[in-house]
């Protein structure tokens, strides 16, 4: 009779400690309800961690017992839980932004640039494209993705782009991951982007994923705004060739929300005294 006891309990014990278990959610800004991508869950007991999706989602699966899980993303403050998880476990982080740099420690090595896994990939920041110098002040994602190393524009004008000697429709550019097959507008002066109503623009220039099959040169993935769940705002411009509004803000909050922009330009009126009386043309572009 022991020796069942003690057989039944030394394959039980193994079993317990083998136990995982699985934390998921959704990593967000603390005041707009904004999702966060590419935000970094660590368990800092056993030292596995992931990121967030491009929907700002993660899952991990670590060991059951005494967790240590930290959450962080660039320009926010990072916020640290202690539990003791014995079942899967749904929690969602809300970060707030901070301009506070903790102690940074370099760490460099001969070989990181061929083990690196995110090499040819580049994060264009959605104030860096505010702030690029473009075509009568019309700042957008193409002309930014121009200046970059490794991409040649094509026609003086046009919104097309080359990236190694690739042609321009062997490029894979993704809204929301939807794929879209004409950019510009106005013989290549617009394209369909609008900088306000952007959250994060991911540039692959060489070793992107399997996932995005189907061009050649390069992948540019654009990830629109999902909108402010806690309070409405938005900004309006007027430039030489196109004013531009976009507003933002709850249906229901901290559960739905809309985002709306919107662009038009003046070409209508500068052309129609060069027009027959009978011809009409127009240009606007809502998202």
């Amino acid at each position: 009779m022991r020796f069942i006891l003690w057989l039944a309990l030394m394959i039980s014990v193994p079993a317990i400690a083998q136990k995982k278990v699985t934390v998921s959610g959704y990593v967000q800004d603390a005041q707009s309800s904004e999702t966060l991508l590419g935000a970094i869950i660590q368990n800092r007991m056993s030292n596995v961690g992931t990121t967030t999706n491009s929907f700002g989602f993660y899952t991990i699966t670590m060991p059951a017992g005494q967790v240590k899980l930290r959450c962080s993303y660039v320009g926010y403050g990072g916020e640290e839980l202690n539990l003791q998880l014995d079942r899967d476990t749904v929690i969602n982080f809300r970060l707030r932004q901070s301009t506070e740099l903790s102690e940074v420690v370099v760490v460099s090595k001969n070989n990181a640039g061929i083990q690196a896994t995110g090499m040819g990939v580049i994060d264009i920041p959605v104030t860096q494209i505010s702030h690029t110098p473009s075509l009568l002040g019309e700042t957008d994602v193409i002309r930014t993705l121009q200046m970059l190393p490794g991409v040649q524009t094509g026609m003086d004008g046009m919104a097309g782009f080359y990236v190694r000697g690739g042609n321009a429709d062997e490029n894979l550019i993704l809204l929301d991951g939807t794929p879209i097959y004409k950019v510009d507008h106005m013989f290549g002066f617009f394209s369909v982007f609008t900088p306000e109503a952007l959250k994060k623009v991911t540039f692959y220039k060489s070793s992107y994923p399997a996932r995005y099959n189907g061009r050649l040169s390069s992948v540019v993935d654009v990830r629109t705004k999902d909108g402010d769940m806690r309070r409405f705002h938005g900004t309006a411009s007027i430039g030489l060739l196109t004013s531009r509004v976009q507003f933002e803000g709850p249906i229901i909050k901290d559960r739905t929300s809309f985002n709306f922009s919107g662009r038009t330009t003046y070409v209508k009126w500068l052309a129609q005294p060069f027009m027959e009386k009978d011809d009409k043309y127009g240009y606007q572009s809502t998202t």
